[in-house]
């Protein structure tokens, strides 16, 4: 790797200078947005004031303040004000060549994130796929997701809009063309995503979209508001602008840590929610999110945008690992969450009746997969068909090699997948013993997504309710009918609607 410089790029913004890194033009921390401090803290984005000269792009911007996604895993380090900032990956900036473009929203539970994480290095994905890809950082926890009197809700879904804004008018002068958009994420990322095509200030931002692994949660505005009242009073404030910004925004995630340790005393209140450990998720305002991406779907509002859709095999058994759980699941624990996260009357019996072979700790963590990432999933591609769009479905069904294989096709495995990055994250799912077999399907992978921002068909069939075509995402790919039919079966009359609160 090099440090020598590449030609400048104009940007709306001023100048900015990049550097040469394997074969590609890269710049890092290019504010996208004023920073969302002092009279600016909890407002929506305001454009970038212009600089002037030639701003180095060298470094990636400071990371939003956040907790720790779980005490196993900590915070990025703290910097400086500059939260909101993108970083572009070209093969050449030179604005005739109109390479498509990805743009990449991280997740994180709407609370942790930031893409100086080793995992999101874009290089790869850019390089073999010959398109620009874009990352950025935007705002989470309180400061982006809280519902805070004063402030408009979904601050971090603004900041994502935002961010695509930024892409649609500077995108050209670094080699990209702002009419091939593929806008995609995983987790929260993928909740944000789903949200996207939601929102009317979203629309035309991007062509096509990939949502990874949808998370299903959506608050109410009663629900939120009621959160809020819980994290502010962590602090002994009310949930206010002008409280909560006489608070460092570095303590503030505080309040988010110390609910998140005693959130199942709201159960009676808060629901299903009320026993994860996230505070956070994207508001049923009614303004800047009018209604639940399942609802905007089927009722058309994306027919346009092309998507790829999809979640992986195991997706608990991340968050099993991460809390100590593995052996620790007794019947009374299955019964607990069947009881809290299955769908109609009586989920326990009829998770029993279709899984009967099935131990309580695979209850639960089928339970828990179906009701936050999977069923969500699935539900958002059909809503997709229904509006008269198109979808391609997928399932992820490669075994992480670590600890044995015990994690199965978990949480966030596609990451390290779909960037080709095996340090980090990727490092700790796959193991270096693996790493030959991980790349080879990575490739695929790769290609699939690269196809699919390039020409819209990732390889595969587009999704319809008849035959349920769905790629397995495997050492060896194929298509097939949707392979988790009989959880398909327990949620097929279930509604994905804004989660209430409970005042009865």
């Amino acid at each position: 790797m090099t440090t020598e410089p590449i030609p400048d790029v104009a940007t709306v913004g001023g100048v900015v200078r990049g550097r040469h890194e394997d074969g590609l033009a890269v710049f890092q921390g290019i504010p996208f947005a004023e920073p969302p401090v002092g009279s600016l803290r909890f407002a929506a984005p305001r454009p970038v004031r212009r600089w002037e000269g030639t701003r180095e792009t060298f470094v990636f911007g400071p990371p939003p303040p956040q907790e720790p996604l779980s005490p196993a895993i900590p915070s990025p380090m703290a910097g400086g004000e500059d939260w909101l900032t993108v970083n572009v990956w070209t093969p050449d900036p030179d604005p005739a060549t109109r390479r498509p473009v990805m743009v990449w929203i991280y997740g994180g539970a709407y609370k942790f994130g930031s893409v100086d994480d080793p995992a999101y290095d874009a290089g790869r994905l850019a390089r073999d796929g010959n398109l620009v890809v874009v990352t950025f950082n935007h705002r989470v926890g309180m400061e982006g997701f809280a519902r805070i009197e004063g402030a408009p809700a979904n601050r971090g879904l603004l900041d994502q809009v935002a961010a695509l804004t930024w892409v649609r008018e500077n995108i050209t002068a670094f080699g990209g063309d702002p009419g091939q958009v593929t806008v995609f994420g995983e987790s929260a990322g993928a909740g944000s995503v789903a949200a996207l095509l939601a929102m009317p200030s979203a629309r035309g931002l991007f062509r096509r979209a990939i949502a990874q692994s949808v998370c299903g949660t959506f608050f109410s505005d009663e629900l939120a508001t009621d959160i809020a009242t819980a994290l502010a009073g962590e602090l002994g404030l009310r949930p206010t602008v002008s409280d909560l910004s006489a608070v460092d925004p570095h303590k503030l995630p505080g309040a988010g840590a110390a609910l998140g340790t005693s959130m199942s005393q709201y159960a009676d209140r808060w629901g299903p929610i009320a026993h994860t450990s996230t505070a956070y998720s994207p508001v049923v305002d009614g303004e800047v999110l009018p209604t639940v991406p399942w609802q905007a779907l089927a009722d058309g509002a994306a027919r346009e945008v092309e998507l790829i859709i999809g979640h992986n095999r195991d997706e608990y058994r991340l968050f099993m690992a991460l809390g100590g759980l593995f052996g620790q699941v007794d019947e009374e624990m299955a019964a607990a969450a069947l009881h809290t996260f299955g769908p109609g009357a009586d989920p326990g019996h009829a998770y029993r009746t279709a899984f009967p072979d099935a131990p309580a700790e695979r209850l639960f963590e089928l339970v828990q997969s179906d009701w936050l990432f999977r069923m969500p999933s699935l539900h958002l591609a059909e809503a997709q068909v229904a509006g008269g769009g198109r979808a391609h479905l997928y399932e992820l069904t490669w075994a992480a090699p670590a600890n044995g294989g015990a994690l199965g096709a978990c949480h966030a495995l596609d990451i390290p997948l779909v960037f080709g990055t095996f340090g980090g994250l990727g490092g700790e799912l796959i193991g270096p013993a693996h790493l030959d077999e991980a790349d080879a399907l990575s490739g695929l992978v790769r290609a699939a997504w690269t196809s699919f921002a390039t020409t819209g068909d990732p390889g595969w069939p587009a999704y319809d309710t008849e035959h349920r075509p769905t790629r397995i995402l495997d050492t060896e790919p194929m298509t097939t009918t949707y392979p988790e039919e009989a959880s398909r079966r327990l949620w097929q009359d279930h509604v994905f609607n804004a989660l209430p609160l409970i005042t009865s």
